[in-house]
């Protein structure tokens, strides 16, 4: 009887496992979408990198079919197939991987398109440095996998306050205030204002952002008022590093002047510009130049 017994929890715990499984569920994403799921989604397309990497750090890589062109974190990402990015997403790639589930920006243009089409899509906004452990646990809700949200909320952090924490002392430890920065993320140039996630992280590093947060979080910048504001650091693309003082004024900057200038490898620039797991690295790689380099 005794064995009766133990077969019959065993067949029970089963079976509720099993409903708990198919079990529906209803998740409103950031289109204010309420997305309804029968069961978890086993077919994943992520058309965003810090996506695919919140996907892959809540432990369900396995379920990706395909991704984003820009998506190459986690290694196993990599050979997924690719169908396009944020303005030129292929729909035709993306139908034929017969996904459960698409997951992409709220501003992407693909959205009503893939709807007509039958596709499932769970719009997400990343913008700033909240959206990080707001989109953690909207991918973990959606994917069924809610109770693994609060761990890598966590886990992220820990590792940014321990990161803020070492900066903050390296920095008071020299003088009251931190390095004024110029972070530059395209040559146009649009620069990371204070509000951008970028910007918060400068912000938590003790760093003074010389964009004023009136221009919003990735503003389009006159470059004379680089040149006025005379930032102490500068943060550009390595190829932009080599041309800066030939922009008009910039010799003059004492950034340029005195090559205080911080420049990031691929692997380096992707962790700090992706609101995603990973940004605890990319504040390292930020604080690790800011120490070699500001005044």
């Amino acid at each position: 009887m005794r064995h009766l017994g133990m077969r019959f929890l065993v067949g029970l715990a089963a079976l509720l496992v099993a409903a708990a499984a198919g079990a529906q569920y209803r998740v409103r994403d950031d289109l204010g979408r309420e997305v309804r799921f029968d069961a978890a989604p086993a077919r994943v397309v992520s058309m965003l990198p810090s996506i695919t990497e919140i996907v892959c750090a809540l432990d369900e890589c396995r379920r990706l079919v395909g991704t984003d062109s820009y998506s190459n974190w986690p290694p196993e990402v990599v050979s997924l197939p690719k169908a396009g990015g944020l303005d030129d997403a292929q729909v035709e790639r993306i139908v034929a991987l017969h996904p459960d589930l698409v997951l992409l920006s709220g501003s992407a243009r693909v959205t009503d398109r893939l709807a007509q089409l039958g596709v499932r899509t769970f719009a997400i906004q990343t913008d700033r440095y909240a959206d990080i452990a707001r989109s953690i646990a909207l991918v973990a809700q959606a994917l069924g996998v809610p109770a693994r949200a609060q761990p890598l909320q966590a886990q992220v952090e820990r590792e940014v306050d321990a990161v803020a924490q070492a900066a903050k002392a390296a920095y008071g430890a020299r003088h009251a205030q931190g390095p004024s920065v110029y972070f530059e993320v395209d040559e146009s140039p649009y620069a990371a204002g204070p509000t951008s996630f970028i910007g918060e992280l400068l912000s938590r590093l003790g760093a003074r952002n010389i964009v004023p947060a009136s221009l919003g979080p990735f503003p389009r910048i006159n470059p004379e008022f680089v040149v006025r504001a005379d930032p102490d650091v500068i943060f550009v693309a390595p190829q932009a590093a080599v041309r800066l003082a030939q922009r008009p004024g910039w010799s003059g900057i004492r950034a340029v002047r005195e090559h205080r200038i911080c420049t990031l490898g691929d692997h380096e620039r992707d962790a700090v510009v992706r609101p995603g797991p990973r940004v605890a690295e990319g504040m390292r790689a930020i604080e690790a130049c800011l120490d070699k380099v500001a005044p």
